[in-house]
Order: structure tokens, then C-alpha cells, then sequence
């Protein structure tokens, strides 16, 4: 099997890779110079659950040459539902989105290249996660770092796929930098006051498997033809998939006045007003905790007197009272049982350190 992250020595004309990929190469829109294209390609994809590990499953099934997976968090049982690349023993370990899709990943194909990055994508580490990437997929879950990967984008000149799915709606955007609109032309401003999410409104996985599907024969369409295909959508496109409703916005055009594609205003790349405590949805907090190295096997001996704790090469878990708090390698934490900030910073400072 393929080590993650390095390149196979495999030959991608050999006999066993050429009948693989027969029956996609049949298909006139992309042929045996098509594959080719998709072997030589380099696509991220930040977010790893429902959307972001079906779209990962799709790209590696059509032999995308190297994916890098970018995801903070990790796989619970409740994933399970709608999240195609996880499985029970995955939710049991408690193991990192981005490892788990990585090791589903290469068995059942290992020709290619995987890169699992356990990280959160923020201003200060996207140009190096996201550097020499032809494409970016949006598997995300919030506005904020979707304008993130827009601003990136813009400023590249890198195209990116904006992919939403929550209750029976999905709905998706292809972003090509001069070209098309952005996510800010369509969408100005975040949206505000009461937002549906998958923990308030629910979610079915068959409107999670229609967006991935979408996103990523876009994603085959400008990865073997360019921006400039001819096929390539140009709309916002939305789909309820229990009314059947559904509605095409054009994006043809960029935005006269954009703030990030037409006055390249990047406030969101520069991370002005950025939080370093953040909601992380299902009664969670999220900690951006930088810089503080965490040592699990000295952290489990500190932490075992005050309740209880368990840990594998990739997060360590432990339970007090009514909160859960995951620790990463880097010390960033997420903290279950509470919305409040306070109660987060709290907990994280008196268990971890301040």
C-alpha cells in the first residue's frame, strides 16, 4: 500500500491503472487525455464531513492524483448517518477526520496520493496548506472560512468550489477567479440572525451526496478542461431535494464593486476581527489555541485525578461533569457541553493552561 503523502512509483499507463479508470475514459468529456490530467492534479479539500468526505471519496475513485484533505475535527458517532467515508471503529477511536478518510482512502485506492492535514484552516496557515493546490473544495461548515478560501482564492488566482448542504437543501457555486462572480459578490455580507444548521434543522445524506456529486463533476469538468470549459456551470445553483424546488442564480460576471474581487479588499485573509474562540455547532467551542505543543502521555497523567481520559497518537479526550474536551497535538481544543466562551476558556485554562 501507499505510504500517505508520498508519490506511488506506480506507472499511470500500466495495465491495471488504464482498465481502472476504462470505463470513465470511455466517457467522450474525458477520454485517456482527461485521466491524464487527473493523475497530474493537486486538490484540496478543507472540511472533511459529509460533503467534504463524499466529494473526497469521488475524487479519489476518478483518480485525481493527489488530494490533501484539510479538516480540524474528529469522527463521531452521529457522523455515521451521512459522513460515507467513516465507519463505527473510526467513532469509537475517536480518530481525526483527516486520518480516517486518508486510510479509507488508500484501500481502496492506493495510485494516488493522500495528504491528511489535522489542522484548522485560518489566516495564518493557509498559504502554506493550501500552497500549489489546482483546486479548492469546500466541505465547510461555516461562512466564515468559506470567505477565507474566497479571499485565498481571489488573491491566487486559484478556482474553488463552494459546496452547502443542511435539512433536504444543497446548493453550490463555482468560483473562477476574473472570471466569474465570488463568494462575496453573491453573498456581501454573512448571513445573520437565525442560520439553519445540520445540529438545529438536521440533515439528509442523500442532499449531502447531491452537492458532493455536483461539486465534483464541476471539479472533473475544470480539472481536465481548464476555467475556460465550455460546460463548466456559471450559476449558483440550489436544490431542495424533499419540495423538489430549485433555482439557478447566474454568476457569469463578477460583482462591479465587489469587496474582494473587483477593490481585492482581503479582510478576511489579513484575519481582521477574527476570533480565537469560536461556536463550533453541536454545543461545542472551539479554542485556536496556537503554539503550545501537548505531550498526551505527561497530559493523561495530569488530567487522571480529575476525571476521565484517554488518548491515541492523534486527539486526547477527557470527561468531567457534563463536558467533553478534545485536545489536539497543537494544543487547539474543542470543548462539548457548553455555547458559552467562557465556560471554554475556563475549563481549557485551568486543565491545560492559560
Amino acid at each position: 500500500m501507499t505510504s500517505l503523502g508520498q508519490k506511488p512509483a506506480g506507472d499511470a499507463n500500466s495495465p491495471s491503472q488504464v482498465d481502472r479508470y476504462s470505463r470513465q475514459t470511455l466517457f467522450r468529456g474525458i477520454g485517456p487525455a482527461g485521466q491524464q490530467k487527473l493523475a497530474g492534479a493537486e486538490v484540496a479539500i478543507v472540511g472533511c464531513g459529509a460533503t467534504g468526505s463524499a466529494a473526497a471519496a469521488l475524487l479519489a475513485r476518478a483518480g485525481v492524483g493527489t488530494l490533501r484533505i484539510i479538516d480540524r475535527d474528529y469522527v463521531e458517532p452521529s457522523n455515521l448517518q451521512r459522513q460515507s467515508l467513516f465507519d463505527e471503529a473510526d467513532a469509537a477511536e475517536s480518530l481525526p477526520k483527516a486520518i480516517a478518510a486518508a486510510r479509507k482512502i488508500a484501500a481502496f485506492n492506493s495510485a494516488i496520493v493522500v495528504e491528511p492535514k489535522v489542522d484548522d484552516l485560518i489566516p495564518a496557515n493557509i498559504e502554506t496548506l493550501l500552497q500549489g493546490m489546482d483546486l479548492i473544495l469546500d466541505g465547510t461548515d461555516n461562512f466564515e472560512t468559506r470567505y477565507l478560501i474566497n479571499d485565498y482564492s481571489i488573491a491566487h488566482a486559484r478556482p474553488w468550489i463552494y459546496s452547502a448542504a443542511v435539512g433536504s437543501y444543497a446548493v453550490t457555486l463555482n468560483v473562477l477567479p476574473g472570471q466569474s462572480a465570488c463568494l462575496a459578490c453573491i453573498f456581501p455580507d454573512s448571513p445573520r440572525g437565525m442560520v439553519e444548521t445540520c445540529e438545529s434543522s438536521g440533515i439528509l445524506n442523500s442532499a449531502v451526496n447531491l452537492v458532493a456529486s455536483v461539486a465534483v463533476t464541476e471539479a472533473l469538468k475544470l480539472l481536465v478542461g481548464g476555467p475556460q470549459a465550455p460546460a463548466l456551470r456559471r450559476t449558483l445553483l440550489s436544490f431542495d431535494l424533499w419540495t423538489n424546488e430549485h433555482s439557478e442564480i447566474s454568476a457569469a460576471r463578477p460583482r462591479p464593486g465587489c469587496r474582494a474581487c473587483g477593490e481585492r479588499n482581503f479582510v478576511h485573509l489579513a484575519g481582521e476581527g477574527r476570533p480565537h474562540i469560536t461556536l463550533c455547532g453541536r454545543n461545542s467551542v472551539q479554542i485556536h489555541e496556537r503554539q503550545r505543543p501537548i505531550d498526551f502521555g505527561e497530559m493523561d497523567r495530569r488530567l487522571q485525578a480529575h476525571g476521565t481520559v484517554r488518548h491515541n497518537d492523534f486527539v486526547l479526550k477527557f470527561w468531567r461533569d457534563s463536558y467533553e474536551m478534545t485536545l489536539f497535538p497543537d494544543g487547539r481544543a474543542i470543548i462539548k457541553g457548553t455555547t458559552d466562551t467562557a465556560v471554554a476558556r475556563s475549563l481549557y485554562a485551568r486543565f491545560v493552561g492559560s
